[in-house]
């Protein structure tokens, strides 16, 4: 089971958790960018790119009988603040349909470059898949 950490008197975060305790399998998530499965970069916009990312690494999650509501934690490397603090909408609104309302402990950091040169964003995620296959029993 996973168990969101949230101090008391702390304002709920909006889009991650504080926190989260889990027990279960492990499983770790490689930094996931924003092409196709096939390495193509369909798009060179933040959103578009982000979108792609969350469902490389819902598929590698799949893999592994994980769910979103099994993610733990992320830590997102991104090229421009900038272009996520205009993309923020559009990025929400496809974490939303591709995780749902799952949001683990997240970390966002801006780095000068990816070893993709097209690339703007790359996700590592670990996720807790519960011994007993159950899901996560609060979510923020």
């Amino acid at each position: 089971m996973s168990k969101v950490l949230q101090p008391a008197g702390w304002p709920r975060p909006k889009g991650y958790a504080n926190g989260v305790a889990a027990r279960g399998t492990m499983v770790f998530v490689a930094g996931q960018i924003g092409w196709t499965p096939e390495g193509n970069f369909e798009s060179d916009t933040f959103a578009d790119q982000a979108r792609q990312t969350f469902l490389n690494t819902k598929a590698v999650l799949d893999e592994a009988g994980a769910a979103p509501e099994h993610m733990v934690r992320q830590t997102w490397y991104i090229t421009s603040k900038a272009e996520y603090l205009d993309q923020a909408r559009e990025v929400g609104a496809a974490y939303r349909e591709v995780f749902g309302r799952s949001f683990p402990a997240m970390a966002v950091v801006e780095v000068t470059a990816l070893m993709e040169d097209r690339a703007k964003i790359e996700i590592e995620t670990t996720a807790v898949v519960p011994d007993n296959g159950t899901s996560q029993e609060d979510t923020p």
